[in-house]
């Protein structure tokens, strides 16, 4: 834990340089590594208190390693707005590539690949990240650094960039306890997270996660609870 004070201080510093996303910034931090022959089911959920509003956001996918360290995965996303009306929202299919070994260098490196439609419009989103893991002692310092570009019939062709980080100290595998930062335009945000796996048979293991993010930049007090489980098998 004696990282964690230069941790935070890299940490602050990024989001106060960076210029990023203007949607819902807070999700999930990706970590690089890819199982060779993995398959795996993803819910994930994140519940965002605004000012104009609840909006609490599922997402359901589906994937699998096509090659020991490529991994391929699509998924749904439902959005439940204020009302209580939940829709269909957008299709979504996602690659991740682990370019290193674990432990090979210094860090372990990865990208990651998103293509987004809308439902109801025709509107697109990608996103190409770059993705950092290092191991200090017994902790893991995770950083996600994200481009994004999106184009449509009903919004402005424009890039973006978005930036996203968890500390975590590995306590045990079913408990590890995590300080998480994410940025977005006019957003930035910090919180608590925790993160634990339970391994099963072979391959077979069930992650989860869980954190709660409070807005900084401004003075509006939006907050958002994210959790998501995972099972690999």
């Amino acid at each position: 834990m004696k990282y964690l004070g230069q941790t935070l201080f890299l940490l602050v510093a990024l989001c106060n340089s960076l210029l990023s996303a203007d949607g819902m910034v807070v999700d999930k931090v990706y970590h690089p590594y890819v199982l060779p022959n993995e398959r795996e089911f993803e819910w994930r959920i994140a519940s965002h208190d605004l000012d104009v509003g609840h909006l609490l956001m599922h997402r359901l996918g589906y994937g699998v390693a096509i090659s020991e360290s490529v991994s391929i995965e699509t998924y749904l996303i439902g959005e439940r707005d204020g009302s209580g009306n939940f829709d269909l929202r957008s299709y979504e299919v996602e690659a991740r590539w682990m370019m290193t070994e674990q432990g090979q260098y210094w860090a372990d490196w990865g990208m990651l690949f998103e293509l987004e439609k809308e439902k109801s419009a025709d509107n697109w989103e990608t996103t190409t990240a770059l993705i950092m893991e290092k191991e200090l002692g017994k902790s893991s310092l995770t950083l996600n650094l994200s481009a994004i570009y999106e184009w449509g019939e009903a919004i402005e062709s424009e890039w973006e960039s978005e930036f996203r980080a968890q500390y975590r100290y590995r306590w045990i595998p079913e408990l590890q306890p995590a300080i998480e930062v994410y940025t977005g335009e006019n957003y930035q945000g910090i919180g608590p997270a925790v993160v634990g796996n339970k391994r099963f048979d072979g391959q077979k293991q069930l992650k989860w996660e869980a954190g709660l993010i409070f807005e900084v930049g401004h003075n509006d007090k939006n907050h958002t609870f994210r959790l998501s489980l995972e099972y690999e098998f």
